[in-house]
């Protein structure tokens, strides 16, 4: 005898603003009891005064298999790297590339330049040591020997950043002070240079009550360091040290302890004024191969006149990776800085300058081309670091939705952490059916936990979610565990095995 398909009524708290609603799920079919099995998932008591804002869909059917408070806004942390990335790659291209040029302004004679050099940026956020084997100044000393090839010995002048490319905003909108010197918040700039970051090495002395030792790479004296930290006895077992840059300065205060013995600590710190920072390092590097500059390395904008390349001649340039790469670095370890750099990229290749702004202007019409509700979006940055984005788990999925139907799509989602394997989720799920299966983007600021991606079932069917937590005083931990448990019923899921 056929089974009644008459529904069953699970009643779920939907957390929110709106009243509890009474949600269906038909669990004589495999599709409805998956729903209730997540229903159950998300009805955890720990986050009865949080909100959960969840949306689960199959790319076979259409079927919603689960949705909670899925036109609701959240805030999503580092799933604002989603829209980022996915509108960077249809408005770019997977082979788009960044060049930044070193050009000569003036006249050479007896291997001198009369004149200046400028430093063209494009807005790559690529030129540091992290494609390069570590070698943070290999561009530049690379710059060093163009220069010489070039029958440039000295440089009666300056170096010169033009970082007109961009913007003057460094920081997005409703960025925490408090974050300043961390290198999640690094200055937003038409060039850059490491990440705009230097990174410090802190090593315990031998011996107890002594300085520890301090180490930076780039060794430059753009920064000002002030080394207060005491090396404590092997018996005391600990390692505290905290950095802080007085802010508008390059200061850096080095505090806390460190046992004798302990392992070194390696952290990136941010600096101020990126431009100027990476000219200032351009000529220490010159310098210290024999070439001389006689003025000061200065930014384009305390320059009195404006620049004038009538007679400018090509010394160097660098070009950087394709976007196919890059956007594996933005995606895998949530890296803030390039999202940011990507983001004002794509306002400047519309409108000719890198903005917000223009960002939003080319990245609008992509979203809603894919569903994206952009009249209610609220997209304040191109990483998620701002508590003002406010997003819905309905307006992610229909990224994710777009761009599955796209050319694109194979780079898109190979940039994404693994489970089990790589980034952000490289320790989550792992010993599941969710390990290697799951490509999904973390998200994490204070109070706010999401995962959003692509899932492949028992049967091959591939599921796309977002599942956002705000709002929670409970450990971050526990989010995760729900988010994990939803994701491994996914894997496991069979409509044609389904008891």
């Amino acid at each position: 005898m056929k089974t009644s398909l008459l529904p069953i009524l699970s009643l779920l708290l939907v957390l929110g603003c709106s009243a509890p609603q009474a949600i269906m799920f038909d669990t004589d079919t495999p599709i409805g009891k998956l729903g209730f099995e997540l229903s159950q998932k998300f009805d955890d008591p720990d986050f009865e005064n949080a909100h959960w804002g969840v949306l689960i869909r199959s790319l076979k059917t259409g079927e919603t298999v689960y949705s909670r408070n899925e036109k609701k806004m959240f805030m999503p942390a580092s799933n604002m790297k989603l829209f980022t990335t996915s509108t960077a790659m249809m408005a770019l291209g997977p082979d788009y590339r960044y060049t930044t040029r070193l050009v000569a302004v003036g006249t050479v004679k007896d291997s001198t330049l009369n004149g200046n050099l400028i430093v063209i940026g494009s807005g790559d956020p690529t030129i540091s040591g992290r494609f390069n084997d570590g070698n943070v100044t290999e561009t530049f000393g690379q710059w060093a020997d163009s220069l010489k090839a070039h029958g440039i010995k000295a440089v009666n002048g300056t170096i010169i950043g033009d970082d007109n490319c961009f913007d003057e905003e460094f920081y997005g909108s409703n960025w925490s002070a408090d974050d300043e010197t961390d290198y999640y918040s690094a200055q937003i700039s038409g060039i850059s240079f490491n990440d705009n970051c230097v990174d410090f090495r802190v090593v315990p002395s031998a011996k107890a009550a002594d300085l520890c030792s301090l180490s930076w790479t780039p060794n430059t004296k753009y920064v000002n360091v002030i080394n207060q930290t005491v090396t404590a006895p092997v018996t005391d077992s600990v390692s505290d040290i905290r950095f802080y840059r007085v802010r508008g300065t390059n200061t850096v205060y080095v505090r806390g302890t460190m046992s004798v013995g302990k392992k070194e600590l390696i952290e990136s710190v941010t600096i101020d004024n990126p431009t100027l920072y990476a000219v200032t390092v351009l000529k220490e590097i010159l310098e210290s191969k024999g070439i001389r500059v006689n003025g000061n390395p200065a930014d384009v904008d305390d320059i009195k006149d404006s620049l004038n390349y009538g007679n400018a001649k090509q010394i160097a340039s660098f070009t950087s990776v394709p976007y196919s790469v890059m956007i594996r670095t933005i995606n895998k370890p949530s890296q803030n800085f390039y999202a940011e750099q990507l983001f004002r990229t794509i306002g400047k290749e519309r409108a000719g300058v890198g903005s917000m702004d223009n960002g939003r202007m080319t990245a609008y019409p992509i979203l809603s081309h894919w569903g994206v509700d952009t009249v209610r979006l609220r997209m304040a940055d191109g990483s998620g670091l701002s508590r003002m984005d406010l997003v819905t788990p309905t307006d992610i999925v229909s990224i994710l939705s777009g761009m599955y139907t796209e050319k694109y799509f194979l780079p898109f989602y190979e940039s994404l952490p693994v489970a089990g394997v790589d980034g952000t989720i490289k320790n989550r799920m792992k010993g599941t059916k969710a390990e290697g299966n799951v490509h999904a983007k973390t998200g994490t600021i204070g109070y706010v936990r999401s995962l959003s991606g692509y899932v492949t079932s028992a049967d091959g069917e591939m599921f796309v979610f977002s599942m956002v937590a705000n709002h929670y005083t409970v450990r971050t931990s526990k989010a995760e565990k729900i988010q994990n448990e939803a994701c491994v019923k996914l894997a496991e899921f069979s409509r044609t095995n389904s008891k």
